[in-house]
């Protein structure tokens, strides 16, 4: 295990974001698909790869095989439904390989017609797949198309993809229609001029292009093998994630140079609280394959140890900013150990809890961002597969698709203190087979939906807990109890106040829990978590070149009823980090009586409310009716405040639900309601409600000093299903 000795997890992944940037300044790519752009691409692989035929941890699913290429050359392979070739070389998401009848290449606009040829030559490999050679350079922008045929059926894809292995699919051929297909000719030529941008200011959002094209192929989403090509697209257009994620992007390719800026430290590190909360279908055992899951993720930190010592991997983001030849770019990576734990729902309401779920990952490949107008980091955001149960009778693999990144970078000029956001992410775990070393894709254990929510909180040497004192916080949390005998399921809401006198955290808090028992029913409990606590510092160790491990305190805490005298111990109630000033704290719930969850606390404003703004909601809501469990997450949803008095919820959300009975799990549903309309009420300490006109939807909660984020209890009761959860409210550009 090499360099095990680190500050942090994000340290490994920096020297990568540094050649992931490189390569941005070098026009040559700019996909999170990083670690192969990182490295020399020529002979980093064998030929025809397949990613059918292995499972490997730290890389994304889509398997990359650029070997033998010249920096100007692709390796173009076809992919098409089971229907179409059913001999064909069967590959991942149940598609299979063939050896295409025409290749050609040209040069196109919004109306996908073929406008111009293209300066090229290709070449047949013995294994079918064909290699093109750009003899003016890669594109880098969406107007080359490579198209190729198999018998009637014509699929394309973009040529500027950034690990240059072409892939003609559905996937891609969903890309070209949906991304480029969709924009006005005016918007075209807008990007355009993006791309062939010489000046020596480089209008960076021409790299969406070639991490787009690339992480379409990330998506772990089967195509049934009774649906030709045009069902296949239907069924792509129909998965509300993927769907979301293409037209995000291809919104994202439209951002102007003149509203981009970068982070003005050269380097941040990030304290990373993480939860998320998944729904699923699980297909491990017979006994209850089909069945829905509950599923809860919480960051942990870790340590491992070998022959070279030991290593402390604390959950983390690093940005990294460059500003070489006027181009600004800022790369960020994470690294998030976490541990999990589930509840199988079967329909005879019967409950199974598993606990004993090793270790993992939720680790971000190293790639570019935008930061928009100082504030809105955006990105596609590619995840790294991990492997757990190495060596053991289950080996499983962890898929993870990528998602569009939208956080609020705020609470500072120089550098942010904070990074906030919440996305969605599907996956899969698939079992693995061991053969000559190698590890091969065998059947899917699970289908899991997740809405994540992460609050990367700045570090910084030196933090002592006595900026916390004497301060009052608003608090709110979320929280899942999984596992009990007579009410298997309850997912808990805090909302309160907190003050702060020395070590002694005094929190007054009402709470709302909605309990399913082991009958199915499901009610509604309020009630009180009124509680004394203490806040301590939770030591970091750093590590030096020079003096080894150094033990400081860099903004990490504990929250404790009864402290142990060792600070490293695991508190009784949460794990959490600060800002350097104080003023934001979030925690890691981990407690016996209220369960696994995201607390968040702020210091009360002291302002003035905001009578008007626009901010993006992000979060999650956990429904329970009598024969259905649903989650849903915010996707793209806006709060726009319009007076002192008014507001109103643009609420787009994925949903995905389990019908109990059926045992059924719908894949993630884009929804776009209509506009709600609300009352709203704020006050000088920062508490703030939005409630519409029956008051059957209530969002309570608390906006921060500057204004710009509302942290929010949502409570819908309208209909036979109770539904409670937290959303983020963070402010987007003027």
């Amino acid at each position: 295990m090499d360099n095990l000795i680190l500050q942090s997890a994000t340290r490994a992944f920096l020297a990568l974001s540094v050649a992931t940037a490189l390569v941005l300044t070098a026009g040559c790519g700019g996909g999170d698909d990083a670690i192969d752009d990182a490295r020399d691409s020529e002979n980093s692989f064998p030929p025809a790869k397949n990613a059918n035929d292995d499972f490997t941890s730290g890389t994304t699913g889509d398997s990359s095989d650029s070997s033998g290429l010249e920096r100007n050359q692709v390796r173009v392979t076809m992919e098409v439904p089971e229907s179409v070739a059913p001999d064909g070389e069967a590959t991942r998401r149940n598609l299979r390989i063939v050896e295409p009848d025409t290749i050609s290449v040209y040069r196109t606009d919004q109306s996908l017609r073929e406008l111009a040829s293209v300066d090229t030559r290709s070449r047949r490999e013995e294994t079918g797949r064909t290699v093109i050679t750009f003899e003016d350079g890669l594109p880098q922008g969406p107007d080359v198309i490579i198209e190729a045929t198999y018998g009637n059926i014509r699929m394309r894809a973009l040529a500027a993809d950034a690990d240059r292995d072409v892939k003609v699919n559905p996937f891609s051929e969903y890309l070209v229609v949906n991304a480029l297909g969709n924009y006005t000719g005016d918007e075209f030529s807008r990007i355009m001029d993006c791309v062939n941008d010489a000046d020596s200011t480089l209008c960076l959002n021409k790299y969406v292009w070639s991490t787009l094209a690339d992480q379409v192929h990330d998506f772990e989403i089967d195509i049934p093998g009774n649906l030709g090509a045009q069902g296949a697209l239907t069924l792509l257009e129909e998965r509300g994630d993927f769907a979301r994620y293409v037209s995000s992007m291809a919104n994202l390719a439209l951002l102007g140079e003149d509203s981009s800026g970068r982070i003005e430290a050269s380097s941040a590190d990030y304290h990373s609280v993480f939860w998320a909360v998944e729904l699923g279908q699980t297909f491990r055992e017979s006994t209850l394959a089909g069945s829905g899951q509950w599923g809860v993720r919480v960051a942990r930190e870790e340590t491992v140890t070998d022959e070279n010592g030991t290593g402390y991997i604390y959950p983390g983001l690093t940005l990294t900013s460059f500003d070489a030849f006027n181009i600004r770019v800022t790369s960020l990576a994470s690294d998030i150990p976490y541990d999990r734990k589930t509840l199988v729902h079967r329909n005879d309401n019967e409950f199974f809890e598993r606990t004993d779920w090793e270790r993992n990952t939720h680790s971000s490949s190293p790639g570019a961002a935008t930061l928009e107008d100082e504030i809105r980091l955006l990105a596609g955001r590619a995840l790294f597969q991990s492997i757990t149960g190495r060596g053991s009778s289950e080996i499983i693999g962890w898929t993870r698709n990528p998602y569009y990144l939208d956080a609020y970078a705020g609470g500072g000029s120089s550098e942010p203190d904070r990074v906030i956001g919440g996305y969605f992410t599907a996956g899969k775990a698939i079992e693995l087979r061991s053969e000559s070393g190698e590890l091969k894709r065998e059947r899917t254990l699970e289908d899991h939906y997740l809405s994540v929510f992460e609050l990367n909180l700045l570090r910084e040497e030196g933090f002592e807990r006595q900026a916390l004192d004497g301060r009052d916080y608003n608090v709110v949390y979320l929280a899942t109890r999984m596992g009990d005998e007579n009410r298997p399921m309850v997912v808990e809401s805090g909302l309160g106040e907190w003050q702060i006198n020395g070590p002694t955290v005094t929190q007054a808090m009402t709470t709302t829990m909605i309990r399913r028992d082991d009958t199915g029913t499901v009610t509604v409990a309020p009630g009180a978590r009124d509680a004394t606590w203490e806040i301590s510092e939770r030591p970091s160790r750093v590590w030096d070149p020079n003096e080894g491990n150094r033990i400081v305190s860099n903004g990490r805490l504990n929250l404790d009823t009864n402290p142990d005298d060792d600070p490293d111990d695991t508190p009784d109630i949460a794990i959490g980090a600060s800002t350097p000033d104080g003023a934001l704290l979030g925690f890691n719930l981990d407690t016996n009586a209220i369960g696994e969850g995201l607390m968040v606390a702020a210091e009360q404003a002291n302002a003035s409310p905001p009578a008007s703004g626009q901010y993006r909601l992000q979060g999650a809501t956990l429904g329970m009716a009598q024969s259905s469990n649903r989650l849903a997450h915010f996707d793209n949803a806006r709060l726009v405040i319009e007076s002192s008095g008014s507001a109103r919820l643009d609420g787009q959300r994925l949903d995905i639900v389990h019908q109990v009975d059926d045992e059924t799990v719908s894949v993630p549903q884009a929804l776009v309601p209509d506009d709600v309309s609300l009352d709203y009420s704020a006050n000088v300490d920062g508490t703030a409600t939005f409630t519409n006109s029956d008051g059957t939807l209530t969002m309570d909660g608390f906006f921060t000093a500057d204004r710009d984020q509302f942290i929010l209890q949502l409570r819908d009761t309208d209909g036979d299903e109770e539904i409670l959860g937290l959303v983020i409210a963070t402010r987007l550009p003027d």
